[in-house]
């Protein structure tokens, strides 16, 4: 047998069509073989539509013997609508291939009935029947298609799951970039709320326990609809004693608590104040209150309210919340170990560093600027003290290395320069030699650069400055005018090197008269030098601004030019000291001196709080702590 191709519309091959006649070498029984155990449903009609063929899968699929199916009208025994109606003849898309002879149809979006009554779904295809290129009727392929629509369904079952998935995990992606964003918590959690609405739900609130009083405050509350009451409703939470168990229950709760408007309507209600609150005044029908745990503290609690159709969360939602609620934990608690890590850094820090001395009419002041990391200390000093022969002694320093190490190194560097100082009374330059022998031979400390100098003569001037240079930046001398010159005399090897070394170098003693109402400026390696720039440009710039200030701020106090200074030059990696001491006025302090008293010195020090300085004129001098000052919300 030789099937010849059916050309469709436009003359296209469109598959098999006309049987032009049996092929030898195939057999008289191929194609009754072929029909009998093809896996799919087939039916031939004649003209009429009645069914002249029915192969056994087209038996099995319908339940009817093939002997109660021949000779019936195809249309009006199988046909029907998806409830079992039956189909208008006039609308039987099957019988196309009757009306017309160039068209082969398929789908999937009719039904059959079957024997017992059921109706199955089939997918099909039709096509005209051609004998002798006669059309003689047409022929019907179809298939159960209820196991691929139970596939589709279960397709897109997964698809809407692997959306919601998708969904779950962008939002979990960008809950995590808020967490980790470098704001203050406050800010923080209002970013996160923002992104839990409406995702999750209609309004949410983050209450924190506030340590270590343990009281509870509504740092932040988010709701579109009602954004002036979200902001009245923050604030600190005064709780009675049975409330403040039960919210204590619920921040101790392993997992998130779904609560109804009913539970908390009665102002009696443990959680009335808190939860019943919200829902009060933002409306809603429920809400989840998801505890925010991390290394056995409880931090506070986050809720989530729905005000409109959707009822309770899902449980995939509330364990999105609990893991959205796990990670503020983590976050919060991390933030409060750096706070205790910085405090200790800081307070180590402050305790290296010294009060400034209050001298007669000279003003000084200090500043500190830590490393951005590496715990925040360094080996970056300043020093001012008062010698046995009333002399002000001036110390600018840095110890190689950034961490607690090179701090600890510091102090014994520190500590041996004042001792020796103090002891000798001797010219910067032995002073010098003496303490590079002492770090080589009873100390670990590494190399060091330092500036050592003597601020000399008596009160109302005039005055000298005797210094030497260990390998340091040259201080910088600013008159009041406003005309600057680095003091570069006085350099020598670092301070480590010539002893371990045995180069047997020495250090020159440098003397420069200052003249009255100058500004001295004591300075580090990182307030001048960074990746980006190199020291010469930075040494410039400094020394640009500090011209600029000096003219612009002749009537300020050292505090306002230090300050002034830093936010023009302020060092971006490394730590960094800064020390500037102010000369008075020529005769000031001597007996007639016409001059007024110059402002008092500002009490505030990077050192630690309430400590004064040895050998200050004043010894109980205040010292404060401007970094511990309160700062505004």
């Amino acid at each position: 047998m030789r099937v010849a191709p059916y050309r469709g519309r436009g003359g296209r091959d469109e598959g098999p069509g006309e049987v032009t006649g049996p092929d030898p070498a195939l057999g008289a029984d191929f194609p009754r073989a072929v029909l009998h155990h093809l896996g799919t449903g087939v039916l031939a009609m004649d003209a009429s539509g009645r069914i002249t063929y029915a192969n056994p899968w087209a038996e099995r699929l319908l339940g009817r013997p093939a002997a109660g199916m021949t000779g019936q009208d195809a249309h009006d025994l199988l046909h029907r609508r998806a409830d079992g109606g039956r189909v208008p003849r006039e609308r039987c898309v099957l019988r196309t291939p009757l009306r017309t002879s160039v068209f082969a149809e398929q789908g999937s979006q009719e039904f059959f009935e079957r024997a017992d009554g059921t109706v199955m779904p089939i997918i099909w295809s039709t096509t005209p029947l051609l004998r002798a290129g006669r059309q003689t009727g047409m022929v019907l392929v179809f298939d159960d298609f209820s196991l691929y629509r139970a596939a589709e369904q279960r397709m897109a079952a997964h698809t809407a799951a692997l959306e919601q998935l998708t969904g779950r995990l962008n939002l979990l992606a960008d809950v995590s970039s808020v967490l980790m964003s470098a704001v203050d918590a406050v800010d923080r959690m209002r970013r996160l709320l923002r992104l839990l609405v409406p995702a999750l739900g209609d309004w949410a609130a983050v209450a924190l326990c506030a340590e270590p009083a343990g009281t509870l405050e509504q740092i932040a509350v988010h709701c579109p609809a009602h954004p002036h009451r979200a902001h009245q409703l923050e604030g600190p939470l005064p709780l009675p004693p049975r409330s403040a168990a039960a919210v204590m229950r619920l921040m101790s709760a392993e997992e998130p608590v779904l609560l109804t408007a009913e539970d908390t309507r009665d102002p009696s209600a443990p959680l009335a104040p808190v939860t019943g609150r919200l829902l009060d005044r933002l409306g809603g029908h429920s809400a989840v209150v998801t505890p925010l745990p991390a290394r056995r503290k409880h931090y506070g609690m986050l809720t989530v309210g729905r005000t409109g159709d959707p009822p309770a969360p899902t449980d995939a939602e509330v364990r999105l919340l609990s893991d959205i609620g796990r990670r503020v934990g983590l976050v919060l608690d991390n933030a409060r170990l750096y706070r205790e890590q910085r405090n200790v850094a800081e307070t180590l820090q402050r305790q290296l560093l010294s009060p400034l001395p209050q001298v007669n009419h000279i003003r000084m002041a200090a500043r500190y600027l830590p490393a951005q990391s590496a715990m925040q200390v360094g080996g970056d000093w300043y020093d001012a003290f008062l010698l046995r022969d009333g002399v002000v002694a001036v110390v600018i320093g840095d110890v190689v290395g950034h961490d607690l190490k090179a701090a600890a190194h510091m102090a014994e560097v520190r500590n041996m320069l004042r001792a020796l100082a103090w002891d000798h009374q001797k010219p910067p330059s032995v002073i010098m030699s003496r303490l590079d022998e002492a770090v080589t031979y009873t100390s670990d400390a590494p190399m060091a650069t330092l500036v050592f100098a003597r601020i000399e003569g008596p009160e109302g001037g005039p005055w000298r400055l005797n210094w030497v240079n260990a390998g340091h930046p040259p201080p910088l001398l600013v008159t009041r005018e406003g005309h600057t010159r680095f003091l570069t005399g006085g350099h020598g090897p670092l301070i480590g090197m010539s002893a371990a070394l045995h180069l047997g170098l020495s250090w020159p003693d440098a003397d420069e008269p200052l003249p009255p109402e100058c500004t001295l400026v004591f300075y580090t390696d990182g307030l001048v030098e960074s990746r980006g720039r190199p020291i010469d440009a930075g040494m410039a710039k400094l020394r640009h601004n500090v011209a600029v200030l000096a003219r612009r701020l002749r009537d300020a106090t050292v505090d306002d030019f230090c300050d002034q200074l830093l936010q023009r030059v302020r060092p971006s990696e490394d730590d960094a000291a800064l020390l500037a001491l102010r000369l008075p006025a020529r005769g000031a302090g001597t007996p007639g001196d016409p001059h007024p008293e110059p402002p008092p010195q500002a009490p505030c020090s990077p050192a630690a709080p309430d400590r004064a300085a040895p050998g200050s004129a004043q010894e109980d001098a205040l010292v404060t702590d401007p970094t511990r000052a309160p700062r505004p919300r």
